[in-house]
């Protein structure tokens, strides 16, 4: 996902947009560029590659002014190079245009702009939007109702800026299933993508709804509609410290979002669980939502999410389905929303999504609503679009997390979602008082042995500096591990670029066997005690073919000491809750090995953290 930063006050403007603009580097990218007023003229500097280079290109064309807009691309319509970097501008250059999304019906406007006789520089589909404000701000004279018009023509997704050399004082934003937030200061206003890039300046924003419009001054934020009907709220207060978006002496975020997981883990378990006086877990209440005769007289659980957030639905399917004995159908999100879904007046709709803007999840929401469903929301992020659309919305309370390969969200997803699957087992009766409240003890014991595999990161940090040159590496696992597997392949692909599936362990005989030899690792999670023997014959079965094997075990026993390269001893949790504890060992590793192997695990290449376009 792009970023996008603006500024207007009285401050010089470049300084402003290149520190937000590194605030959002976290999100990937391939060029940089600004935007800035400097009086006379709205004057462009932009570079493909880091922003570093931008700021060399600024060091000898230095820009002065108190008005501003800056981005950050990954390249969609065109390659990255500087002419395909943001800002595009119209052709006199008076209008600069940043924006984050894909217009779909960009190539029929730039044939009908190119009919008007304009002529185009890059391959962008943010061109268009530069020369279609031009077209109407030609006619109109009025750079406002310009962009309203030219919104009104563009099909997709955009979050936008715009700033007019003829109106010096304001910069023009809008949104339309991405997401952009405005920051309020004193005598200055900022925009911004994230709220990471306002931290510095102000607290105090607002989450720009769909198809929302923006207009910053120095000294007040007006908000309209799409039509240009004036709208009325009050700002939102981001309870953030500043410091828990910054490294805090770790080398990498990835590294420190996976050392916050135990303090996460008890953020997002401790509001829900109702004790008695002696401290002892007796229940779970949500205060943001009612788990009431809908949950009891549910026909199935219908969870949908994308990527590592879809991990997190197939493990809470093991997990209702065991405990409260409901079906539960898990689908991509992507999927869900072309495949014409059967839903059912008393379905439970889950969305999961750590941002709250992911495009696929959003669109399966939109349509599941328009079908009936109660839309049930699960999310990091307060404010966020699908947090806004859901009928109901759990948070996480993760804290932010910069990283784009998500740690710490998926470990509290799965704490809300093993949460619900108790709270409902509760209410169908399914689950016996003592066991439910041996449940709770055991998810009140998992922050403190999250941390005690932390303690003992060492142990895979050697680990992976024998193993990170591996050519093939496959996860294995039985149930819930089978489940977990997928997530832990997902992590040492996204960050360390070596070749990593993952598959339910009997599925290694149906084909997959074939590919391992002294160039595979193998990594068997297994913590289902009563697959023990199974999950020791597959080891065995690659150990004999050359493979390398670790496995993550919370055995005892030493069942696979004998077959296995590295044996990993989680400390003691219920089967059932193993895959919150079972993927820490996993996100380290696919950490070191990114390390090692000289990527930043921070910033993946051709990843976004929030993937707003489909």
């Amino acid at each position: 996902m792009c970023g996008i930063v603006g500024y207007v006050g009285f401050k010089d403007a470049t300084p402003v947009l290149i520190n937000s603009l590194k605030k959002l580097e976290y999100r990937g990218y391939d060029s940089a560029g600004i935007a800035v007023f400097d009086g006379d003229n709205v004057v462009v500097r932009k570079a493909k590659g880091a922003i570093k280079v931008l700021e060399q290109r600024l060091a000898d064309e230095t820009i002065k002014g108190a008005m501003g807009i800056g981005h950050t691309r990954w390249a969609t319509h065109g390659e990255p190079s500087d002419l395909n970097a943001h800002p595009q501008t119209n052709v006199s250059g008076t209008i600069a245009v940043v924006h984050n999304g894909i217009i779909e019906n960009y190539a029929k406007l730039k044939e009908w702009l190119q009919s008007q006789g304009v002529v185009f520089r890059s391959q962008t589909d943010t061109e268009v939007i530069a020369h279609l404000i031009n077209y109407y701000y030609e006619e109109t004279a009025d750079i406002f109702t310009a962009v309203l018009s030219a919104l009104g023509k563009l099909e997709g997704s955009y979050a936008l800026a715009v700033i007019c050399r003829d109106y010096p004082d304001r910069i023009i934003a809008a949104r339309k299933d991405c997401p952009l937030v405005v920051g309020l200061g004193k005598g200055e206003n900022f925009l911004a993508s994230d709220v990471p890039a306002l931290l510095e300046h102000t607290r105090d924003v607002y989450f720009l709804d769909q198809k929302e419009v923006a207009v910053l001054y120095t000294d007040h934020v007006s908000l309209y509609t799409e039509n240009g009907e004036k709208v009325v709220r009050a700002p939102f207060h981001v309870d953030w410290d500043i410091a828990s978006a910054e490294k805090n002496g770790y080398a990498h975020f990835m590294l420190k979002e996976i050392h916050e997981q135990p303090k996460a883990l008890t953020d997002t378990l401790r509001p829900r669980l109702v004790k008695d006086a002696s401290g002892k877990a007796t229940d779970i209440h949500f205060d943001e939502i009612e788990i009431g005769d809908d949950w009891k007289n549910a026909g199935r659980v219908v969870i949908t999410a994308c990527g590592t957030a879809y991990h997190a639905g197939v493990i809470a399917k093991y997990a209702f389905e065991h405990f409260a004995r409901i079906p539960v159908e898990v689908d991509v999100a992507s999927e869900f929303r072309y495949r014409n879904p059967i839903l059912n007046a008393n379905d439970i709709f889950i969305a999961v999504s750590q941002s709250g803007e992911t495009a696929d999840t959003l669109a399966a929401v939109r349509l599941a609503k328009s079908a009936g469903a109660r839309i049930v929301a699960i999310t990091n992020c307060v404010g966020s679009t699908i947090s806004r659309e859901a009928d109901q919305v759990i948070y996480t309370w993760a804290g932010p997390e910069i990283a784009v390969a998500s740690t710490k969200a998926f470990t509290t997803q799965l704490m809300c979602l093993y949460l619900l699957a108790l709270k409902t087992a509760a209410i169908r009766g399914k689950i016996a008082e003592k066991d439910y409240e041996d449940c709770l003890a055991e998810l009140s014991s998992i922050p403190e042995k999250a941390q005690m595999i932390l303690d003992n990161k060492s142990v895979i940090q050697k680990f992976a500096a024998r193993q990170f040159n591996k050519e093939k590496v496959f996860y294995i696992g039985r149930q819930f591990d089978s489940a977990a597997s997928l997530e832990c392949a997902l992590k040492l692909k996204e960050v360390s670029y070596m070749h990593s599936e993952a598959f339910a362990a009997g599925e290694l005989k149906h084909g997959t066997i074939a590919l391992v030899d002294t160039s595979t690792l193998v990594i068997a999670l297994a913590t289902q005690p009563s697959l023990y023997d199974k999950i020791a014959s597959n080891i065995v079965e690659v150990a004999t073919r050359g493979a390398a094997t670790f496995v993550i075990t919370q055995d005892t026993a030493d069942s696979f000491r004998e077959a296995a390269s590295e044996v990993f001893t989680l400390p003691p949790v219920s089967p059932e809750f193993s895959a919150i504890l079972s993927v820490i060992p996993a996100q380290l590793f696919a950490y070191y090995c990114s390390v090692l192997r000289g990527i930043n695990p921070d910033q993946p290449r051709n990843l976004a953290k929030s993937v707003t376009v489909e």
